[in-house]
């Protein structure tokens, strides 16, 4: 019965790791927004130099 909790434990960890890692690795949606204006406005600058 220990091992198994062991186990589920380190299972629990390795999960909630991945929840965390996936959350902060995707931007909000205002954040997005916000980049892709300032990538579209790059590409303007560039473009009439």
């Amino acid at each position: 019965m220990e091992k198994m909790l062991v186990i589920a434990g380190i299972w629990t960890m390795c999960a909630l790791c991945a929840v965390f890692f996936m959350r902060g690795a995707t931007a909000p949606d205002e954040r997005r927004m916000t980049l892709k204006r300032a990538a579209r406005a790059q590409v303007a600058d560039t473009a009439g130099q």
